[in-house]
C-alpha cells in the first residue's frame, strides 16, 4: 500500500578538502595520524592567536562553485558560529553565514531507472571542521581527538528537492565524483572526507507546504543514510497518523539498532549567535582568480558520462563503471584516443586490467601495457588467432608480467596460436566425420546440435588449437554436403 505522504529531503554535505594544512593555520591534515598530534596553539584557540585563510581552500571553493553553476560572491566574509562542545576547542567554529562563497547553482544526478534530475543548491560555504568524539563500547567516558579540528571544509547546502533515499544516494555519489574530478577532495566517506546531514520531513501528496523537519547528523555512509531516512520517514508517518506533531530537532543515527534518537531541540540561527569574525577581513575575489578556477573546473563527471555512453553505444552499466573514478576515465580516454575498439576495450579494462591493477596496488596510469600492446592483444582475439578464453587465462597474465614482450610473439611461445590452415582443418574434419557415421546420419536427420560433438572431437585432436569459427564452417559444409 502506498503512503499518503511525500518525503521531502534537503542535504548539508560536508566536503573535506585535500589541502596539506588546515583552514586557518599550518597544522597538518593527514588522515590516520596518532590522536592529538596535528595541533598548534592556533587550532586549539589559545588567547592571542590569529587565524590566516588557506589560499587553496579559497581556490577549491571557487572551483566547486563554478562547476555547479553557482554565483561566486565577489566580496566574501567569515563569521563565528558559537556553541560549546567538547570537540570544539575554541568554543566557536569559523564559517560563513552572511556572504557564502557561492550562491545557487545545481548538481545533476542520475537515478537507478536511468532518469536524471537537477538538484538545486542553496549555497556553498567555507568553514573549518570540529574534532572527533570517540564513544567506545563499554566505556563510561568519551575520548576526544582534535586532529580534525580546523580541517578545511566546504558545506554544500541543497534546496529541499530530494524525494527518496535513492535520490540522496545519487546526489552523494555524484558529489563524490565531482570533487574527485575537480581534484579538491578524495571523497572517501569511510575516512570522513564526505559526510552529510539529512533534513527529513513528510507532507501529504499534493501539498505545497513543507512539514516539520528533523535533522539527522553526520552520516558517513550511504547504507546508514538509507537506514536513517527509512526509519525517520516511518517514525514521522506514525506520529502524524496518531494525530501527534513532529518536533523540529537534531537526531543521531544508531547503526546498531538502525534507529535515530534525539540529541537536542533544533537550533535556529540566532541560537548560534553568529557575528563577523573580527580576525578575518573580507576577501575580495578577482576576475583573475575566477578565470583560473574556471579553467580547472571544465572536466565534469556528467560530461564524461555523456562522452563514454556514446562510445559504448548506450551501455549504462559499463559507462558508470568507467567514469566512476577520474583516473580510470582519463586512462580509458587515452586508450580511445589511440584508436582502440571502445566496447572490447571497456570489457578488458573493467573485467581484467583494473582488478589486476588493484591487486598490485597500482593506479591506471601505472598499467604496464601500452595502448599499442592492448590493441594488439585485442586484435589477436578478434582475428581468431588466440581463443578468448586462452587469451584471458594465459596470455594476459603472462603479458602483464612480461610487458616488454610483443603479444603475438608471447602467444606463440606459449603455444596459444590457433590453427587457421583451412586445408589442415578440412582433413581433420574428414577424419572425425568418417569415424562417426552414425552421428553424421543423425545430424542429417535434423539433430543439428551434434555440431558441438564434432567441434569437440576436432578440438581434441588439434589440442585445442583449431580456430573455432573456421572449424565450424568447414564441419557444417562437410556434413551438409556429404553423400
Amino acid at each position: 500500500m502506498s503512503s499518503p505522504y511525500e518525503t521531502v529531503i534537503g542535504l548539508e554535505a560536508h566536503v573535506q578538502l585535500a589541502t596539506q594544512s588546515k583552514a586557518f593555520c599550518g597544522d597538518a591534515t593527514a588522515f590516520g595520524a596518532e590522536p592529538n598530534t596535528q595541533l598548534s596553539i592556533v587550532s586549539l584557540g589559545y588567547p592571542g592567536t590569529l587565524p590566516r585563510l588557506n589560499k587553496k581552500q579559497l581556490a577549491y571553493a571557487i572551483r566547486l562553485g563554478l562547476a555547479t553553476k553557482g554565483q561566486i560572491t565577489k566580496r566574501t566574509t567569515f563569521d563565528r558560529k558559537n556553541y560549546v562542545y567538547a570537540d570544539l576547542p575554541k568554543g566557536y567554529q569559523i564559517t560563513q553565514d552572511r556572504a557564502p562563497i557561492s550562491i545557487g547553482g545545481h548538481l545533476p544526478i542520475r537515478l537507478p531507472d536511468g532518469s536524471s534530475k537537477h538538484i538545486r543548491l542553496h549555497h556553498i560555504h567555507m568553514e573549518e571542521d570540529a574534532g572527533k568524539s570517540i564513544h567506545s563500547a563499554g566505556k563510561n567516558y568519551t575520548q576526544i581527538d582534535l586532529n580534525r579540528a580546523g580541517v578545511p571544509l566546504l558545506e554544500v547546502v541543497t534546496e529541499p528537492d530530494l524525494r527518496s533515499a535513492d535520490e540522496v544516494a545519487a546526489f552523494m555519489r555524484e558529489l563524490r565524483r565531482l570533487v574527485r574530478y575537480l581534484g579538491i577532495s578524495d571523497g572517501n566517506m569511510q575516512e570522513g572526507s564526505l559526510r552529510c546531514d539529512v533534513n527529513i520531513s513528510i507532507r501529504p501528496h499534493g501539498s505545497k507546504t513543507y512539514g516539520t523537519r528533523t535533522e539527522v547528523k553526520n552520516l558517513n555512509s550511504m547504507r546508514y543514510a538509507r537506514q536513517a531516512i527509512a526509519f525517520e520517514v516511518q517514525r514521522q508517518t506514525e506520529l502524524l497518523d496518531e494525530g501527534e506533531l513532529v518536533v523540529q530537532e537534531t537526531r543521531q543515527f544508531d547503526p546498531q539498532r538502525g534507529q535515530t534518537f534525539s540529541l537536542r531541540t533544533k537550533e535556529e540561527a540566532h541560537d548560534y549567535r553568529y557575528f563577523p569574525d573580527p580576525d578575518l577581513p573580507p576577501v575580495q575575489i578577482t576576475k583573475k582568480q575566477i578565470d583560473e578556477q574556471r579553467n580547472r573546473a571544465s572536466q565534469l563527471p556528467w560530461l564524461a558520462y555523456a562522452h563514454i555512453y556514446e562510445l559504448l553505444e548506450n551501455d549504462h552499466k559499463d559507462t558508470e563503471n568507467i567514469i566512476d573514478e577520474p583516473e580510470v576515465y582519463f586512462w580509458f580516454s587515452q586508450l580511445m584516443d589511440a584508436g582502440l575498439p571502445p566496447k572490447h576495450t571497456a570489457k578488458l579494462v573493467l573485467n581484467k586490467l583494473l582488478p589486476w591493477l588493484r591487486e598490485h596496488d597500482l593506479q591506471p596510469a601505472q598499467c604496464p601495457l601500452s595502448a599499442e600492446q592492448i590493441g594488439k592483444y585485442l586484435q589477436l582475439i578478434e582475428s581468431g588467432k588466440v581463443a578468448a578464453a586462452q587469451a584471458n587465462a594465459k596470455l594476459l597474465p603472462a603479458l602483464l608480467e612480461q610487458p616488454e614482450h610483443k603479444p603475438e610473439k608471447l602467444a606463440d611461445e606459449l603455444g596459444l596460436m590457433q590453427l587457421q590452415d583451412d586445408d589442415f582443418l578440412f582433413r581433420l574434419a574428414q577424419v572425425v566425420t568418417s569415424e562417426f557415421p552414425d552421428k553424421v546420419a543423425a545430424y542429417k536427420k535434423g539433430k543439428k546440435g551434434l555440431i558441438g560433438f564434432f567441434m569437440g572431437e576436432v578440438m581434441k585432436r588439434s589440442q585445442g588449437k583449431a580456430e573455432p569459427k573456421a572449424t565450424r564452417a568447414i564441419l557444417q559444409k562437410l556434413l551438409e554436403n556429404d553423400a
